[in-house]
C-alpha cells in the first residue's frame, strides 16, 4: 500500500529528499461583511494555500499523488479594524482507504476562536520555536495535527512526532493573549486538542485510530467481516474512554468525525442482526446525543 511507505520512512529515519508533504483546499469567505475590499480575502486565500501546500513540514519524501488530503474553509465573520480579523476555521482531514476509491474523514471539525492579522501580500512567516502570528501559528498547529492523526491511522501511535510538534506551538503560543491557546480558557480548544491526545490515560482513543482504519477499513477489500470485526473492536476501546472520561472533547472529535461512517457500514444487510444490535447499543452509550441516528442501522427498529 503506497500510503504505508511513507511511514517507513519517518521510523526508520530514512530522509531520501524533502517534498510537500499536503494537497490541502483552502476557501476563504466572508459572507456576511459588507464594503470590504474582496481582493484580500482573495489574497489571504491564495497565501494560505501557499504556506499550507508549498512548505516542507517533514523530512520524508512524498509523491505528488500521496499527499496527504485536507480542507481549510475560513469564513471571516468580522472586521476587528484594520488589519486584524475575526472568523472560524473549518478543517476537514481524509485518509484513502486501501484498494478503494473511499476517503475516510479523520477529523472534522470548527475553531470558533480564531483572530488574526493579515497584510495584504505580506508573505505568511512561521519559524519553529518561535511564537510570529496567530495566523501561521494556527495553520501550523492544525498542520501537525493532520500529519499526527494522519500516522496515527496507519500506525500505532505513529503520530506522536507530529502531536509533539503540535504541543510546541502550544507552548510557544503561551505569551499571547489571543484565545484557543490557554487551559483556562476552555475544555475545548486547541490547547486540550493536543494535551488530551498526548495524555496517556486517553489512549485508547489513539489505539481506536489504528485499529478502526488499519486492521478494519484497509482489510475489509480483502475480507469484509474480519475488516468489520476489527472496526467493532476498536468501539470497544471508545466506550472504555467514554466510561473514564464522559464528555471528553477528544472522544467527540472522533465521533463528529465517525458517526455518518459508523452508520453506513453496519447498517450493510450483510451484518449479522446480533452484530448490528450489539453496536447500536455500544454506540448509543458512548454517542447518546446522536442515539437516533444509531438507531437507523436496526432500520428503525
Amino acid at each position: 500500500m503506497r500510503k504505508i511507505v511513507l511511514f517507513f520512512f519517518l521510523t526508520l529515519g530514512i530522509l531520501p529528499l524533502k517534498a510537500q508533504e499536503l494537497n490541502c483546499i483552502v476557501s476563504v469567505s466572508a459572507p456576511s461583511l459588507e464594503g470590504t475590499n474582496r481582493q484580500v480575502f482573495d489574497a489571504l486565500q491564495s497565501a494560505i494555500y501557499e504556506f499550507m501546500n508549498n512548505r516542507t513540514w517533514a523530512n520524508f519524501n512524498v509523491k505528488v499523488e500521496e499527499r496527504i488530503e485536507c480542507t481549510i474553509l475560513i469564513t471571516i465573520t468580522e472586521r476587528l479594524g484594520g488589519d486584524d480579523f475575526k472568523g472560524t476555521l473549518n478543517l476537514v482531514l481524509r485518509r484513502p482507504v486501501y484498494n478503494s476509491a473511499y476517503n475516510t474523514i479523520l477529523l472534522n471539525y470548527i475553531d470558533k476562536s480564531f483572530t488574526f492579522r493579515y497584510i495584504e501580500y505580506q508573505p505568511l512567516d512561521y519559524s519553529e520555536g518561535v511564537f510570529t502570528s496567530n495566523l501561521t501559528s494556527t495553520l501550523a498547529f492544525y498542520t501537525y495535527m493532520f500529519m499526527g492523526y494522519y500516522f496515527d491511522s496507519f500506525a500505532l501511535l505513529g503520530g506522536t512526532p507530529f502531536f509533539e510538534k503540535a504541543q510546541d506551538v502550544v507552548n510557544n503560543a503561551q505569551s499571547t493573549q489571543l484565545s484557543g491557546w490557554k487551559a483556562y480558557e476552555s475544555d475545548k480548544n486547541r490547547y486540550w486538542m493536543v494535551i488530551n491526545t498526548l495524555n496517556p490515560i486517553n489512549s485508547g482513543l489513539r489505539e481506536f485510530t489504528y485499529i478502526y482504519h488499519r486492521l478494519g477499513l484497509d482489510q475489509m477489500y480483502d475480507n469484509v467481516d474480519l475488516g468489520r470485526t476489527k472496526t467493532t473492536e476498536s468501539l470497544e476501546l471508545l466506550k472504555q474512554v467514554s466510561n473514564a472520561r464522559p464528555g471528553l472533547f477528544n472522544l467527540q472529535l472522533v465521533l463528529d468525525a465517525k458517526k455518518d461512517e459508523f452508520v453506513n457500514i453496519y447498517s450493510d444487510e450483510r451484518v449479522p442482526p446480533i452484530e448490528k444490535t450489539k453496536v447500536v447499543n455500544l454506540l448509543k452509550d458512548i454517542d447518546p446525543a446522536n442515539s437516533s441516528k444509531y438507531q437507523a442501522i436496526l432500520g428503525g427498529k
